[in-house]
């Protein structure tokens, strides 16, 4: 069921987003070579302590996962991509990082993922980082009250075709409000004017991801974390909006 939110309702969820930005922020600060995941884990939690709010991931015990998930944060290096689970691991120079962060506060959700390349950047790799950023950016473009959700999927793929990314459809946005995974369902590639009707209200989190060589992917022996079937490096870059009379309102964005 998709359930549309008011002026008011939106309004709590960019305090939420606000947030959310700020710890992915200062998670692209410290990644540098010689951090452990583990310490960027331990941030996230005192960070979500100190504000009262509530972790979306810890005890997550979706049907795709071995759960329950016991971290606050996904944090997701080189082929990894979705669900990383944070372990005893230190960065080293060129890592591709991705951290996926989805918090709530005062019962409102928001839902962000950045992917940060540690210390010295393969240019590869930063192509393929912009790629997610420059698809995001296409996506948000077309929420627009009247469009449809395959709009914002053929913008997704439209992107990553054109920089030769193959696209998988197993996992992407999703609606979310009161919880964090919510209809509809947002594939990354698809037909344009087609698909549920984009309305103001409508709250989304967009999030093209891709791999550099394949579309495929396998799971970790730890349940949780997603990766490219072939080792091939990742990217991934996550907003939550709003659809609004206006047009689309980033509820993840920096102040």
């Amino acid at each position: 069921m998709v359930e549309l939110k008011s002026a008011a309702e939106i309004d709590r969820m960019r305090v939420t987003g606000e947030f959310v930005a700020n710890v992915l922020s200062e998670l692209h600060e410290r990644a540098r070579p010689g951090v452990n995941l583990l310490d960027l884990e331990a941030h996230v939690r005192e960070r979500i302590r100190e504000r009262g709010a509530v972790s979306c991931y810890w005890d997550y015990s979706p049907s795709f996962g071995r759960g329950p998930f016991r971290n606050t944060v996904c944090l997701s290096v080189n082929d990894a991509v979705l669900h990383g689970l944070p372990f005893d691991y230190t960065l080293a120079d060129g890592d591709v990082l991705t951290a996926d962060l989805a918090v709530g506060i005062d019962g409102w959700v928001a839902d962000s993922a950045v992917t940060t390349i540690v210390g010295t950047p393969d240019a590869a790799d930063a192509r393929l980082v912009r790629a997610t950023e420059e698809a995001l950016d296409a996506a948000i473009s077309v929420a627009l009250p009247g469009n449809r959700i395959g709009d914002i999927s053929a913008a997704i793929g439209g992107v990553a075709r054109s920089y030769g990314y193959p696209v998988n459809t197993e996992f992407g946005g999703h609606g979310l409000g009161r919880t964090m995974h919510e209809d509809p369902h947002i594939p990354n590639t698809g037909r344009a004017g087609r698909g549920f009707i984009l309305r103001p209200g409508l709250t989304i989190a967009i999030e093209p991801w891709f791999a550099r060589t394949t579309d495929r992917i396998v799971t970790d022996p730890d349940g949780w974390t997603i990766r490219s079937a072939d080792g091939s490096r990742t990217a991934h870059s996550e907003h939550t909006i709003a659809i609004t009379e206006s047009g689309p309102r980033i509820l993840t964005a920096a102040a």
